[in-house]
């Protein structure tokens, strides 16, 4: 066999090695940071979802309403975004708002009812925030499922 043909298979070969070895200690690194952000997520939620109203009320939608009350839900999805690999928390939670004195809302009796809402959290680098985004009329579930061309399910990790 020509030298050539040992040199390119033993590049190959190596080649090959470094990406298993890349893959096999890729998917703990990727569970562990999982699992630590989601224990930080729910030991700062409450932060988080003061941080999410704030927000919400900057972003100034929908328009010609004051954000006045969230409750926040149980249901929480975890998902991580295809293409940057951005840990969401989908959270579930019901919006109450009031209509801004002289806009264009302040007439419409449906303002003052109560939706089912998902906010939005992401985590970057290591800690959580949020722009106060908020998908109405769908829970965290319909949510992911809407965005799974954007979104992949993280399943539930024990993080202890």
């Amino acid at each position: 066999m020509p030298s050539y043909l040992i040199v390119l298979l033993a590049a190959v070969a190596a080649a090959m090695g470094v990406l298993l070895a890349i893959v096999v200690t890729a998917h703990p690194r990727r569970m562990r940071r999982q699992r630590v952000a989601l224990k930080q997520f729910r030991l700062n939620r409450e932060r988080l979802e003061a941080i999410f109203l704030r927000e919400a009320n900057r972003r100034g939608k929908p328009r010609g309403v004051r954000w006045v009350r969230c409750n926040w839900g149980d249901e929480i999805v975890f998902a991580e975004e295809r293409t940057s690999s951005l840990l969401t928390a989908f959270v579930q939670l019901s919006v109450g708002f009031e209509a801004i004195e002289g806009g264009e809302m302040e007439d419409v009796e449906a303002v003052s009812l109560i939706r089912d809402t998902t906010g939005l959290f992401h985590y970057e680098g290591r800690t959580w925030g949020t722009g106060g985004r908020a998908l109405f009329n769908m829970g965290p579930d319909e949510a992911v499922e809407r965005l799974g061309d954007q979104y992949e399910r993280i399943e539930p990790l024990d993080v202890g």
